[in-house]
Parts: C-alpha cells; sequence; structure tokens
C-alpha cells in the first residue's frame, strides 16, 4: 500500500498514480482535498472511495475486494464499491470520488460525488429507528442538526414511536420530548446529543413490538366539547380502550382545539387518584408538548397512544398506602368538595402573592389534613390554583434535597414519581385548567406526605460555603460513586455565585454523558421547568440543588451510549480514528 500527493490539477481532477503502479500495488491510498481516499483498479476500471469505514472509521485499504463488493473486516461491513453504499444497515454509504483514466495516468476529484444530504440523513434516521442502531441515529441526529433541520428529525423519530408500539406512549417518547423541551438550556453541542438519547430510547421502546393499527373516527354530526368530554372518561373509567380511543380520534377529526382535547385528557388522567403512580398525566402532559414541537396536525397520530397506558394504569385508590392508616381517598373526596365551591366562587388573586416556601413547608411536614385545609385557605384567600400547582411542585422539588442517602437506592424513585407529577399538574394546569385538573395538585400534595419519612433523618439544604467552582470540579464529583452531598454543595456554591444558566448546562452536560434512564431525563426536564417557576429566587436553587443529588446518586455509568455518539461526531468531522489514516498528508 502506498500513499501519495498530487501533481498537476485540471478540471478539479489531480493526478495520483499510473494505472500500471495502481494495477500493482493496489489498494492506494492518497491524500487529497484534505481526504484520505482509497484506490482500487478492478478490470481495468478505477474506484475511489474515502478510506474510513463509516461504521468505526477503520481503513479500508484492510479491506478485501470480490465481485464487486468491499468488505471492511473489522465488523465485516460490506459496500458497492461502485457507488459506497452498504449493503449493511448497521453502516453507513461510504463517500465515493470521481476517477478517471487518462493516457495511463489515473485521475482523481477529491470532491466527494455530492449526495441530497438531508434525505440522507433522514433515510438514515429511519434505518436507525426500524433496526435499533445506535451509531446510525447518532450520525442522522449529528448530520441534521448541521443542517438545522432538527424540526423533522424530532417529527419522524415521533410518528415512528407512535405507529410503531401497539401497547401506546413510551418512555422513550417522553425523553425525545423532554430532550427537545429543554435545548435552549443545554450547550449548544450538547443539543444533539439530547436528541440522540430520545432517539436511542424511542427505538429501543419499538424492538420487536406489533404496530399500532388505528381506529376510524365515527362518522358524525356531534361536535359538543362537552359531549366527547363525558363519552371519554366514561370509557377510560370502564377501562374501554377501543371506544376511548374511536371518542378521541373523533373529537380531532371534528375539530375540538388542542386545549378542548387537553381537557378531555386531563380529566379522565385525574378522575382517579395518582393513576398509573402519576404516569398517566404526566405521558399526557408530555403528548401536548411533543405536538408542541411537531404542530398539532400530528394530534390524530400521536394522542390515542396514551389510551392504553390510562386504561392499564393502577388507581391507587385501591392501594393499601392510600387508604391505611390515614384514608386519603376519602379526605380528598371532602377537599374536592369544598375546592368546587371555592372555584366556583372564583376570589380575586391577592397581587405578587409569593407565599410558596411557606405553604411548601406545611405541605413537607404537616399532617395531610393540616396540608389540605391550609392549601383550601389559600385558595380561598384568591391564591390561584396555577400558585397552587407550583407551591406543591415545589414541595416534591425539597424531596431530593433532603432525602438521606441512609434510605435504599430503590426509594429515589419513589420521590422521583411526585416531583414528574407534581411538574406535569403545574404544566397542565398551565395549558388547560379545570377544576376536574385541580383535583390533581392536592394529590400531588398527599403524595408529598405519603414520603416524609424519607426525609428522616432529614438533609439539610447546603449553604454556599466556598467561592464558585468551575465546572470541571462539578463533573469531576460525577465522575466518582457516592458525592450525592458533595455535589450538592458545589452546586450550592454555584448558584450562590449567580451562575444559574452554568448550573442547568453543566447539569445537562453530566446526564448526558451517562447511559441514563428514563427517571433521571424527567428529574433534569421537571427541574428545567420548576426553575423557570422560581428563576431568581431561594426555591429556584433548591429546585436544582434537589436535581443535582438524585443525578449525581445515579453516576457514573458505563457510559456506551456516549462513546458511540463520540465515535460518530468524530467520524462526521473527519477525524482519523487510527494510526495510517494521520500518516497521510493532504495535497
Amino acid at each position: 500500500m502506498t500513499t501519495t500527493t498530487g501533481r498537476t490539477a485540471t478540471g478539479g481532477f489531480v493526478r495520483v498514480s499510473t494505472l500500471e503502479d495502481l494495477e500493482r500495488s493496489q489498494p492506494k491510498v492518497v491524500a487529497a482535498g484534505g481526504r484520505t481516499i482509497v484506490l482500487f483498479v478492478v478490470d481495468g476500471q478505477v474506484y475511489a472511495l474515502d478510506n474510513r469505514c463509516p461504521h468505526m472509521g477503520f481503513p479500508l485499504s484492510k479491506g478485501t475486494v470480490r465481485d464487486g463488493i468491499l468488505t471492511c473486516h473489522w465488523h465485516h461491513a460490506r459496500f458497492d464499491l461502485a457507488g459506497g453504499c452498504t449493503f449493511d444497515p448497521f453502516a453507513d454509504d461510504v463517500p465515493h470520488f470521481r476517477a478517471e483514466v487518462r493516457d495511463g495516468d489515473v485521475w482523481l476529484d477529491p470532491r466527494p460525488v455530492e449526495r441530497d444530504r438531508r434525505g440522507h440523513w433522514l433515510h438514515k434516521l429511519d434505518e436507525g429507528l426500524e433496526q435499533n442502531i445506535r451509531l446510525v441515529l447518532a450520525k442522522s441526529v449529528i448530520g441534521l442538526s448541521e443542517l438545522d433541520e432538527t424540526s423533522p428529525l424530532l417529527e419522524r423519530a415521533a410518528l415512528f414511536g407512535t405507529r410503531n408500539r401497539a401497547s401506546g406512549w413510551s418512555a422513550g417518547l417522553s425523553i425525545l420530548t423532554a430532550m427537545g423541551n429543554v435545548q435552549p438550556h443545554l450547550d449548544a453541542g450538547d443539543r444533539p446529543r439530547a436528541l440522540y438519547h430520545g432517539l436511542v430510547h424511542v427505538a429501543r421502546d419499538t424492538e420487536g413490538q406489533p404496530p399500532d393499527f388505528d381506529l376510524e373516527p365515527l362518522a358524525t354530526t356531534e361536535t359538543r366539547p362537552e359531549v366527547y368530554r363525558a363519552w371519554f372518561r366514561r370509557f377510560i373509567e370502564t377501562r374501554s380502550a377501543e371506544p376511548a380511543e374511536r371518542c378521541l380520534r373523533t373529537a380531532i377529526r371534528v375539530g375540538l382545539t388542542a386545549p378542548q382535547v387537553a381537557d378531555m385528557l386531563f380529566a379522565a388522567a385525574t378522575d382517579h387518584l395518582f393513576l398509573g403512580e402519576g404516569h398517566a398525566l404526566d405521558f399526557a402532559n408530555k403528548a401536548f408538548e411533543l405536538l408542541d414541537l411537531i404542530g398539532w396536525e400530528h394530534a390524530e397520530d400521536v394522542l390515542p397512544s396514551l389510551i392504553g397506558p390510562m386504561v392499564r394504569a393502577e388507581r391507587m385508590e385501591e392501594t393499601s398506602a392510600w387508604q391505611h392508616p390515614v384514608d386519603l381517598p376519602t379526605l380528598l373526596a371532602q377537599t374536592f368538595a369544598e375546592l368546587d365551591t371555592i372555584i366556583e366562587g372564583a376570589p380575586s388573586p391577592p397581587e405578587g402573592w409569593q407565599g410558596h416556601r411557606e405553604l411548601a413547608e406545611t405541605i413537607l411536614d404537616a399532617e395531610p389534613d393540616v396540608s389540605l385545609r391550609a392549601m383550601l385557605d389559600a385558595a380561598r384567600a384568591g391564591v390561584p390554583l396555577v400558585e397552587l400547582a407550583a407551591t406543591v411542585a415545589y414541595a416534591a422539588a425539597r424531596r431530593p434535597v433532603h432525602f438521606h442517602v441512609s434510605n435504599e437506592f430503590g426509594d429515589w424513585d419513589t420521590i422521583h414519581h411526585t416531583f414528574t407529577y407534581t411538574n406535569a399538574v403545574d404544566q397542565a394546569m398551565r395549558r388547560a385548567p379545570s377544576s376536574e385538573l385541580s383535583r390533581a395538585i392536592f394529590d400531588g400534595a398527599m403524595s408529598v406526605y405519603l414520603e416524609r419519612f424519607l426525609n428522616v433523618p432529614k438533609q439539610p439544604i447546603p449553604r454556599p460555603a466556598a467561592p464558585p467552582p468551575e465546572r470541571a470540579q462539578v463533573l469531576d464529583a460525577f465522575d466518582r460513586q457516592q458525592q450525592v452531598d458533595e455535589t450538592a454543595q458545589l452546586v450550592a456554591d454555584q448558584l450562590a455565585g449567580g451562575r444559574h444558566s452554568e448550573v442547568l448546562a453543566t447539569l445537562g452536560h453530566a446526564l448526558l454523558r451517562e447511559d441514563a434512564g428514563f427517571h433521571q431525563f424527567q428529574i433534569y426536564e421537571a427541574a428545567v421547568c420548576q426553575y423557570g417557576n422560581f428563576a431568581g429566587r431561594p426555591e429556584g436553587d433548591h429546585v436544582l440543588i434537589g436535581a443535582a443529588r438524585f443525578l449525581t446518586a445515579h453516576a457514573p455509568t458505563v457510559r456506551s451510549v456516549e462513546q458511540t455518539y463520540d465515535i460518530a461526531a468524530r467520524l462526521h468531522r473527519g477525524e482519523a480514528l487510527y494510526g495510517e489514516e494521520e500518516a497521510a498528508e493532504p495535497v
């Protein structure tokens, strides 16, 4: 094998070899136009391809050509020698180049034969989702992000996730939506990485699953929102999935507005206490956030995926924890009856109410009847229900702040469910408030109550103790196990120094390095949302400290997902992954 540089350029072509020399010493690797290109000759025809295997970057010059197929022996990826297209979907296509034989000399155009890059990466996105290939997904998100084409990426992934999973909405779709939501708070380099994680989880959740087959909407002249609302709630109540789907599809088809359809779903999700450990409402809220990202025109594709999880969900009033030793369902039923009267009275809201922390302390520490009474008194005094929702979400965010590491590790998930549920309630109340949805505010408060023993002993809120540390110090804590309190202190010091945007970006970067699970993505996004409610106040700092503790408790991991992304990014940038490529000098 020989490396050479070009000589005289004509019309973009560079003379790189004689045909005789190429036939004698092929494959020949040449450096031209900033690329390392391998040339083969078969029956007098010269073929030129990028020398890096698009799968993992191994030199294709070490491969084998037979019957017009180039095989890379590193992972046995096979390519069409004439066009560079792969036979194996786990690899990508190899850029190929025009080569000509003129009077016994080989001339090469070092500019790759152009393809429709947008179409290429969208096609690879589809292949990566269909076959659950992480490297292909990483390449597609990097390529589409470079073209500023993240909107079609989100749309295709969302529709793939809903159409190819008959059991309905998945954790992967929630992760995809969450990572779309937090884009403005991440470093620029982490934004495609966040979407990549969403794609990985969507592909994982659909692999091997049967597709979803749509039911037709009703052929009807009924258009009243209240009728569809009543129908839908009845069908969910009786766990009637197919009637519920036809009802929902018809409501969308006849033109009910997004807030009206949201009201239908949110009301059904709150007809039972903390339905499905909060996932029913959380998923419903996420589905509407996904439609915010990809467009309401996809509502009939996306929203029916919520029905399966909703009708299968456990109803918490049927569980012993919610009935004994305190009968929470009865207590809440009495609260709801009083709340309805308060809502009908609609008192004027107090100007500039900021009693969130005082009320949250009651929710955290008091008995349930005392907490519920305090919340009703606040509503009666005119405190907007959306502010009560934010208060309960803040109280839930305090549980991970005070969570003591003497608890079992699995107990982190318990406090996670309440925080993400209360965040969903807060977001839903801002989208489609109703008296039915307002019940979820009080359900969330009771879930916070049920977790009270996980704050015994109560870990104190860290006080600023040192100058703001650099990001590297925070990330170093994520690199070591059992650094929950240490990370909390570092973050508290950064927040005291006014580095709030940096903390948001740093926590996002720390999350995206890990082989993170569903709960970590949820916690980060919920913390971003709730910090937005309390930015500039101590409550906002508490939210981020709690998220930092939770994320650190789940780090470090093997980080294999990040390794795949890093390989894809290096290949996309044209970096050499092997020493022989580095030895080639460009013309």
